[in-house]
């Protein structure tokens, strides 16, 4: 699965550009299909100069890794397509996913 699409990466406000909004939307969400972890994303930004071996998008958002303590943190594309879970498979994209405001998911999550 392609993780990061240009429609999705459009879709994507800019690192820091949601500072002032005091319920900002989640605008992508990310997920470990053979357990817990979820990323629900704010914003992201490129990293690096095109073709350099450190460019990456890093991405803002709710990070829940299932242990009971979702928090706010940064969330590298890079390292998210690394991951190798069981039967060949690695971290998706929710390609239904609709924007919501972080307040939803933190009601959601316990957050």
């Amino acid at each position: 699965m392609q993780l990061l699409t240009k429609t999705v990466e459009k879709s994507i406000p800019p690192l820091y550009s949601q500072e002032e909004n005091p319920d900002p939307q989640v605008v992508a969400k990310f997920f470990n299909p053979c357990g817990a972890a979820t990323w629900y994303i704010l914003e992201g930004s490129w990293k690096g100069e095109v073709g350099d071996p450190d460019e990456d998008f890093i991405m803002f958002g709710l990070c829940d890794l299932g242990m009971g303590y979702p928090e706010l943190g940064y969330v590298s594309l890079k390292e998210m397509k690394a991951v190798r879970l069981p039967f060949g498979l690695g971290i998706e994209r929710d390609l239904h996913w609709t924007p919501k405001p972080l307040s939803v998911i933190e009601e959601r999550v316990g957050a």
